[in-house]
C-alpha cells in the first residue's frame, strides 16, 4: 500500500485500513522505527498496566468508560 505525505507531513489513510484497526479523528498512533521500516500501530491503553492498583481500587466503584477516559486528552480546556 502506498501514501502521500503532504506539505504539512500529513498522510491520509484508506477507509478500510482505518475500519479494520478502529482508528477514528483524533486518535493517536505509535511509530516505531525497525530494520525493516516504520511501523505504525494505533496507540491504546494497556488496561494490564493497571493490574498494580487493583488491590488499592474499591471493588464497588462502576467500571471505567475507557473511551471517555480517551478523547477527553482531546479537550482542549483541559490543556494548560
Amino acid at each position: 500500500m502506498i501514501i502521500k505525505v503532504t506539505s504539512k507531513r500529513q498522510v491520509t489513510f484508506p477507509k478500510r485500513v482505518m475500519d479494520k484497526l478502529r482508528i477514528k479523528s483524533g486518535d493517536s498512533l505509535s511509530l516505531k522505527e525497525t530494520a525493516q521500516g516504520i511501523l505504525i500501530r494505533p496507540h491504546r491503553f494497556d488496561i494490564a498496566n493497571f493490574a498494580p492498583l487493583r488491590d488499592h481500587i474499591a471493588s464497588d466503584l462502576p467500571t471505567p468508560d475507557y473511551q471517555t477516559i480517551r478523547h477527553a486528552a482531546l479537550d482542549p480546556r483541559l490543556r494548560d
